[in-house]
């Protein structure tokens, strides 16, 4: 899973394959007895492409003598079912606040398996641009036409690499920088190299009129810890191991392998530095919020993230 500056990849692939293993935490809650989110579409991605390691999420199906070694597991993986519905949760009601304010363009950047064009209840007018790689839109659009899904919205596709020149692309497709609009990177900044996360900054920021918005999942104060580093790399090291003595044809995903550790700029100041009113919520805090904490004694194995929302003045 080794990146490359201009690499590419299909759904079932590398940055692809984590597309995947959101939606199945999208699904898991969906399909749970207390949903915090609604995702019908989760699952029509998953049954179109069958079993792979994006359905780690699913502790029952995981190997008895692996949940045996690992006793709190289960626990864990579903508490990243619940970090994945709190994330869902915190980006589907910012952009719904900001189409009510009367913000009718939304730019959702690496879309991936995104489905808010189609499930959420989007004001009439509402434009929503998904932005990604040419094969992820694809794959998301011919499966939802597949089962008669259509868009709730006016939904514009713009099929580009976000290292490319991605705003003429955005312009091109009708997008009108004069007019207020609302922003989302979700599941983005760990996949960009530092040079180019600065760069997505600066081409939002020359893109957004005052009054704009931002959702953005970024990194935490302690993204470039080499402990919790080392902790995380020995931990899924040993998951792999027991994975695949019980197993064979099952194979845990290494999604740090994909991420860029260099240092970057906190979001939340990055955003003030530059005229952005930002609020910031720790990842703990968020899922605290909507009822889907860590339980006690067991160890936090969410994702170090903060959440920040802004506006442009």
């Amino acid at each position: 899973m080794t990146r490359t500056d201009d690499d590419t990849w299909e759904i079932t692939e590398s940055v692809g394959a984590t597309a995947l293993g959101v939606a199945a935490g999208r699904a898991a809650e969906t399909e749970s007895e207390n949903p915090l989110i609604s995702d019908p579409f989760a699952r029509v991605f998953l049954d179109a492409v069958g079993d792979g390691i994006w359905n780690w999420f699913a502790a029952p199906d995981l190997p008895a003598e692996v949940l045996e070694a690992e006793p709190n597991l289960g626990v864990q993986l579903q508490a990243m079912v619940g970090y994945m519905a709190s994330r869902t949760a915190f980006f589907d009601t910012f952009f719904l606040d900001a189409a009510r304010a009367g913000v009718n363009q939304a730019v959702i950047l690496a879309s991936g398996l995104d489905s808010r064009a189609w499930r959420l209840p989007w004001p009439d007018g509402t434009t929503v641009y998904e932005l990604d790689q040419p094969k992820v839109l694809e794959f998301k659009v011919s499966t939802l036409a597949e089962h008669g899904a259509e868009p709730t919205c006016n939904r514009v596709a713009v099929a580009v690499d976000l290292r490319h020149d991605w705003p003429a692309a955005l312009r091109n497709a009708g997008f009108d920088p004069s007019a207020p609009s609302a922003w989302s990177a979700e599941g983005l900044l760990p996949y960009l190299p530092a040079a180019a996360h600065e760069l997505l900054f600066e081409r939002i920021h020359g893109l957004a009129a005052p009054g704009s918005r931002i959702a953005v999942e970024a990194p935490g104060p302690d993204w470039m810890d080499e402990g919790v580093r080392a902790q995380r790399r020995e931990r899924m090291d040993r998951l792999r191991a027991l994975v695949a003595q019980a197993d064979p044809q099952r194979e845990l995903p290494r999604t740090d392998e994909l991420w860029y550790f260099e240092e970057r700029e906190d979001v939340g100041e990055w955003l003030g530095r530059h005229g952005w009113a930002a609020t910031v919520t720790p990842a703990p805090e968020l899922m605290a919020g909507y009822g889907r904490g860590i339980p006690e004694g067991v160890e936090d194995t969410s994702p170090r993230t903060q959440f920040v929302s802004a506006v442009r003045d």
